[in-house]
This record gives structure tokens, C-alpha cells and sequence, in this order.
């Protein structure tokens, strides 16, 4: 097994692990990374709930899966445990990133135009099949983005 399938296999059972502890929470799994970080690795665990995670959120749950983990221990390396929030302005590479965000301000830049454009600012409307949909801010219609051609997409932060 390759570093990049071990990596997503360990990702994969952590979120399986966890899942119905961070629910009961009252927290959404964002994300899990495990990577190479300086001279060690880091599994990154990564959520949110409506109104923001506090401090105080993200150290209960640390406190809950880390003995878990190590009870579990099917992560070869030492590693440190990092529970976090997606952050305000959080780049979106996956599917289900994009669902998680459904209703917030986005901003994408495209490899090539989609309607004519490059970079859109909008809010999620929705993701299905492959597909972006992005009403532009202070419009009615939605732009349909294929996700092959998104180079890069980013919450923005709504003032």
C-alpha cells in the first residue's frame, strides 16, 4: 500500500470512528486530514456547527477521541491530534464540502469561462452530480460550475 492510500485509508476510518461522537456534540465533521507536518504527521480533525465552534468545543471533543485513537491504535505513525474549525475563509476541494456549506458565500475561480467568467462570487445553492450551483450575489439565477473545471474555490467572508 502506496503513503497516499495508507493516508486515505487512516482518514477514512478515523471518520467512521468519530462520526457519531461529534454529532453528539452537537458538531458536523467537516473533515479529516492525516499528514506529513515538520518532523512528524498530524491528524487534523476538522468541524463545525451552526453559529461557529467555540474553544471550548473543539477541546471537549479532543478530550473524547484521543483515547479512543489510541485505543484503537491503527495509526502506524506517532502523530499529534489537531481538532480545529474549518476557518472563515476555508478552501473546498470535495463534494461534500461544498454541501456542507450550502447557502454560504463562495468564491470561485474556474480553469476555463463558465458563462462567460472566470471568477464568481456567489452563494451555494447546491451539489449534485458533478455540479456546482452558485447564485451570484444579488441575483436569481444560478450558474451550474462542473467541479472538473473549479482550479479553486474559497468561502468568503459576508460583511
Amino acid at each position: 500500500m502506496g503513503l497516499k492510500e495508507e493516508r486515505e485509508r487512516i482518514e477514512e476510518k478515523t471518520k467512521e470512528l468519530i462520526r457519531d461522537i461529534v454529532e453528539e456534540q452537537g458538531l458536523r465533521l467537516f473533515d479529516v486530514e492525516y499528514r506529513p507536518e515538520g518532523r512528524g504527521w498530524t491528524l487534523r480533525v476538522i468541524v463545525d456547527k451552526f453559529g461557529g465552534v467555540n474553544i471550548g468545543d473543539l477541546e471537549r471533543l479532543s478530550r473524547t477521541i484521543s483515547p479512543l485513537l489510541d485505543v484503537e491504535d491503527y495509526i502506524p505513525h506517532s502523530y499529534h491530534l489537531e481538532v480545529t474549525s474549518p476557518g472563515l475563509t476555508r478552501e473546498l476541494k470535495k463534494p461534500e464540502h461544498y454541501a456542507f456549506f450550502i447557502g454560504r458565500l463562495i468564491k470561485v475561480i474556474t480553469r476555463e469561462p463558465v458563462e462567460g467568467k472566470r471568477e464568481i462570487v456567489g452563494f451555494i445553492d447546491d451539489i449534485e452530480n458533478g455540479v456546482l450551483k452558485v447564485r451570484p450575489k444579488g441575483e436569481e439565477r444560478v450558474i451550474h460550475i462542473p467541479l472538473s473545471v473549479i482550479a479553486k474555490a474559497r468561502l468568503e467572508v459576508e460583511w
